[in-house]
């Protein structure tokens, strides 16, 4: 009772914020140079959430020109290594399950009986969202102490892009609990791809305070804040990713949600929503082909 309180006093004070004012300053500040400041603000992150910066290819946290520059910062070779399984799904990035299962009818489990539908995820594109009807998904959150460079589940030729705008809640689990179609109110960022195993889709959703979505081939798609949604379609030279390359970043933390289509994939057994992952482990297994 008292959790459920608190979670809807997190969560009201979110609705009458000026989300992209807010997430525009921070994309300023998250680039300042100035040498105090930007060194103030990386310390007390790193001492904050406890960021293990024996990962990063650059560990002297004070020797990143920028907060941004931290923030995305690369990890050493070799610290997240592929799966030896050929037949595995990687995860996309370090975090934690928000969620993970079936997609039925087109709905996705939010949380604590909150559902968000796939077209609407999908920018309201039902064509573009019918393979995933009643395929399966990952909800993976990234919190500010993990890693923040976003990786190839699966090789992937791009099919299609689209920027879809929206709000900015916070994405923890507290607003993943009481605010309504989270996922496909946010302001986000989904990327088509074509696999071995059919269509699969991953979408970057923004947060407050996420001034900064961008991807490898495209660079960064938000900002700007636009009012309609914008689509991109590759054919002929598409981008093609390996399986466990990185594919885009986040500035500050967000959330990736994997979708798949129907027997695609069968999720490892042991995980569930809250446990903890890592770059590239494997989060389940593909059908054969």
């Amino acid at each position: 009772m008292m959790k459920n309180l608190t979670e809807h006093l997190f969560s009201l004070p979110q609705y009458i914020l000026p989300h992209h004012i807010l997430s525009r300053a921070m994309h300023r500040l998250a680039r300042c140079e100035i040498q105090v400041w930007k060194n103030a603000f990386i310390n007390s992150i790193v001492r904050f959430y406890g960021v293990d910066m024996s990962e990063a290819a650059e560990s002297d946290q004070n020797a990143y020109p920028s907060f941004n520059a931290f923030f995305t910062r690369a990890l050493k070779l070799g610290v997240r290594p592929l799966s030896p399984e050929s037949d595995a799904l990687l995860c996309p990035a370090d975090g934690a399950i928000s969620q993970i299962g079936d997609i039925r009818a087109g709905r996705i489990f939010q949380a604590k009986g909150k559902y968000f539908n796939a077209a609407e995820l999908l920018g309201g594109d039902t064509d573009l969202a019918k393979p995933f009807e009643n395929g399966k998904f990952a909800t993976i959150y990234l919190s500010p102490k993990d890693y923040h460079r976003l990786h190839m589940p699966l090789d992937g030729t791009l099919r299609e892009m689209v920027h879809v705008p929206g709000r900015l809640f916070s994405v923890n689990a507290a607003t993943a609990n009481t605010v309504p179609n989270l996922f496909a109110r946010n302001e986000r960022v989904a990327a088509i791809f074509d696999t071995e195993v059919g269509p699969m889709a991953l979408v970057l959703v923004g947060a407050i305070f996420v001034a900064s979505i961008e991807t490898v081939w495209h660079g960064e798609v938000t900002p700007p804040t636009v009012a309609e949604v914008r689509t991109w379609t590759y054919s002929g030279d598409s981008p093609k990713l390996a399986k466990g390359e990185e594919m885009g970043r986040f500035n500050m933390g967000s959330t990736i949600i994997v979708m798949l289509g129907e027997q695609a994939v069968a999720w490892e057994n042991a995980l569930k929503a809250g446990d903890k992952v890592r770059l590239r482990q494997t989060l389940g297994h593909l059908a054969k082909v």
